[in-house]
């Protein structure tokens, strides 16, 4: 039973193919106005409107699955591209800061083949908090007595003095800035000489003052301040002779010599420092060094 089944299927099979090949055997070798070519010719007259049809109902369909599959890859590329830019960013931005701290730290380097600077031994620390005072300017550094750090040290970067060590604990110290209203140091103008006292300029916030010059008209815009090197009964820290301090930006004219207000700007960006010395030297040495 399931032979026959078999065989009836098989030569039903070979029927149509042997249809078919007498059709396209036919279809090929008749001429275009043949009997089948009409056939065929009705055939597609009549399934071109089911079909134009059914391609009118289906577009909208077809649309909204091209949309959500475009919409869908761009959502895909928009995170891809997001994800990269992001991961530039923050590789520049690393970038940046290490460009910032190797400038800071060849400062350094610089600094400490000054003359005044090498008796004293250097300890470099970083900044990791800001006074928001206006009028108090200290900052954080993150090392302490027990690196040496003792109060009234002087502080420096690449580009000059910073402040002064105002307070000290074991793992950090606060920092004095030369902004601060409490600060003050004796300083010389570098070409012309003239010694005077450096203070902080008030209600000038940022600029400091170099008054009590002598000759004050000897000093000249864009002349250079340097520390002197001295220590007075108001100044109860040594800080070494030649560290910049600052660059004359404006002298204004006083009824005398001794009133002539001579602004400076201060060499060391304050607002940005990452990276500091303390310059650390023994007491013995410092009382040494103070003597005439």
């Amino acid at each position: 039973m399931y032979d026959k089944a078999v065989r009836r299927r098989r030569a039903v099979l070979a029927a149509l193919v042997a249809l078919s090949l007498a059709l396209v055997t036919a279809y090929f070798g008749e001429s275009s106005g043949g009997g089948l070519h009409a056939v065929q010719r009705g055939a597609m007259e009549t399934l071109a409107p089911i079909q134009e049809g059914a391609n009118r109902v289906s577009k909208p369909f077809r649309d909204a699955f091209g949309w959500f599959g475009s919409t869908l890859d761009a959502k895909d590329e928009r995170d891809k591209l997001k994800r990269e830019r992001d991961g530039l960013r923050q590789e520049v931005a690393q970038l940046e800061v290490q460009a910032s701290e190797n400038e800071q730290l060849r400062g350094l380097l610089d600094i400490n083949s000054a003359g005044g600077i090498k008796a004293y031994e250097p300890v470099v620390a970083r900044v990791f908090a800001r006074s928001p005072s206006t009028w108090y300017s200290t900052v954080e550094i993150n090392k302490g007595s027990s690196d040496g750090v003792r109060p009234d040290q002087p502080v420096v970067n690449g580009a000059g003095l910073v402040g002064k060590v105002k307070s000290v604990s074991d793992g950090n110290a606060v920092v004095m800035l030369l902004t601060d209203q409490d600060f003050g140091v004796s300083a010389k103008a570098a070409r012309s000489g003239e010694p005077g006292a450096l203070d902080p300029a008030v209600g000038a916030p940022g600029e400091l003052r170099l008054e009590l010059v002598p000759r004050g008209k000897l000093v000249k815009k864009g002349e250079r301040i340097v520390t002197a090197g001295t220590i007075s009964a108001r100044l109860r820290s040594l800080f070494p002779p030649g560290i910049l301090i600052g660059t004359v930006n404006r002298v204004d004219e006083g009824d005398g010599e001794l009133d002539r207000r001579i602004n400076v700007k201060p060499a060391a960006d304050l607002r940005r420092l990452e990276t500091v010395q303390v310059l650390t030297k023994p007491a013995t040495d410092l009382r040494a060094s103070a003597r005439p």
